[in-house]
């Protein structure tokens, strides 16, 4: 302990002795570690896990049902199921749980009157969605399969929603004009944002939360308004692409399934209903399922944007520059230092102990350098927060990756200051002397 404060002491004389060198090297290492921290901090933000409690957990299903036209064998089904299908996966309810979707848009009348109508993000779902997707619930919850079955006039609202219809206050039971029908509010959603937005890709990786949740079977009935990919292989009449046996993909389905050995029979469910949809007619193409968890879906969608890698593996070419320019000052100020060195190793200094030496001013320097990166990384997150991207909102700075920028900085100096302590520890305390 006496030894390291000893080497501190002597960082410290050597950092006032060479200050202009010092403050180079200094900068040199906090924009390598900015540059590097911004785009990672970017980089993990976009690609973490959006439900690491139960990512293993939740499936994302696809089936084939497209016709034998242009059939390419191992080919990608299509990104979503149709109607049909998710409805009958529902109704047979093999998973621990089960959801079908699909987003949409609905104009919603305020009860004000002094408030004008305005257009609202939906979503159209079954009972299941909330308790699958941790969904935190403010006041009140979910409705019930029962009242999927009955399409039931209910809806749960977001918070932001809550707020701005009803002030804040509790509003179950409240009344709610949706379009041209009145639907019953019987719970409201606490802050809530899934990063990314696994569960429906469709409206956007990135994009904000819905603002009202209605039962699937309810929306159907009162023909609400949807929105998001649809994938058709026959000529339908505008208003039937949604019925229920048109040919064509827009319903999203999740299943939870909580255990492998119950994985494995569900998919082999999975492939029987699509032979026997084959079977009947329906489905023409040979059984084409995918089952996909959480993060294996983002990965098959290529969730985080191509430029986003690219920018990772320059900034990290950058930090190798930096690096490199930081041993060449390193080492120059190591070699100035001759005599000095000799002086100590002729009064009894072991090599190991000018190596020691070295290496804790380089890491002294990384520190410091590592806080300075760290208020550089905070400008670029903010620069990254001001852009016109969907996801800039979403950049910060968590725990994570605060730890990881001062791990950096200190990594990287201790390993730029290897070459200058190894290159110092060599000098012959004799040939010093004699020069002197």
């Amino acid at each position: 302990m006496m030894m390291l404060t000893y080497y501190f002491e002597l960082a410290l004389r050597s950092f006032k002795s060479s200050r202009g060198l010092t403050a180079l090297m200094l900068v040199t290492i906090a924009m390598g570690v900015a540059a590097c921290m911004t785009t990672l901090t970017v980089f993990h933000v976009l690609s973490g896990d959006p439900i690491p409690s139960k990512s293993k957990q939740l499936f994302n299903i696809q089936l084939d049902a497209n016709p034998m036209r242009g059939y390419v064998p191992g080919e990608e089904p299509n990104l979503q199921l149709t109607r049909f299908d998710a409805a009958a996966l529902l109704r047979e309810a093999r998973a621990d749980k089960q959801v079908m979707m699909s987003g949409g848009n609905i104009a919603i009348t305020p009860p004000q009157p002094e408030q004008r109508p305005f257009i609202a993000r939906t979503r159209n779902t079954s009972a299941d969605f909330f308790s699958m997707f941790e969904a935190p619930f403010l006041y009140g919850q979910g409705w019930t399969a029962a009242d999927d079955q009955a399409e039931a006039r209910v809806a749960v609202i977001s918070k932001a929603l809550n707020e701005r219809l009803f002030g804040g206050a509790d509003s179950r039971g409240k009344t709610l004009r949706v379009r041209d029908k009145d639907v019953t509010v019987i719970g409201v959603l606490n802050d809530w944002r899934a990063v990314p937005r696994y569960f429906d890709l469709t409206s956007g990786a990135f994009a904000k939360m819905d603002e009202i949740y209605f039962p699937f079977s309810t929306a159907m009935a009162l023909s609400f308004g949807i929105s998001g990919n649809f994938s058709c292989w026959a000529d339908i009449p505008g208003g039937m692409a949604r019925a229920l046996n048109a040919p064509c993909s827009w319903v999203q389905y999740w299943a939870q399934i909580d255990s492998p050995a119950k994985a494995r029979n569900y998919l082999a469910y999975l492939n029987q209903y699509s032979e026997q949809q084959r079977a009947s007619g329906r489905f023409e193409r040979p059984s084409n399922v995918r089952m996909r968890d959480v993060m294996s879906w983002l990965k098959q969608q290529q969730v985080v944007p191509d430029d986003i890698g690219l920018q990772l593996w320059l900034a990290f070419g950058f930090l190798l520059v930096c690096l490199t320019n930081t041993v060449g000052l390193q080492l120059a100020k190591a070699l100035r230092r001759s005599g000095e060195i000799g002086v100590r190793r002729a009064l009894g200094a072991p090599r190991r102990q000018i190596f020691a030496q070295f290496l804790v001013e380089a890491g002294s320097l990384g520190l410091v350098g590592g806080l300075l990166g760290l208020g550089l990384t905070w400008l670029g997150i903010l620069a990254v927060r001001n852009g016109a991207s969907e996801y800039a909102g979403l950049i910060a700075m968590d725990g994570q990756m605060l730890a990881a920028t001062l791990g950096l900085a200190l990594a990287a100096s201790l390993i730029a200051g290897l070459l200058p302590a190894w290159r110092a520890c060599q000098i012959t305390p004799a040939l010093q002397l004699k020069s002197q």
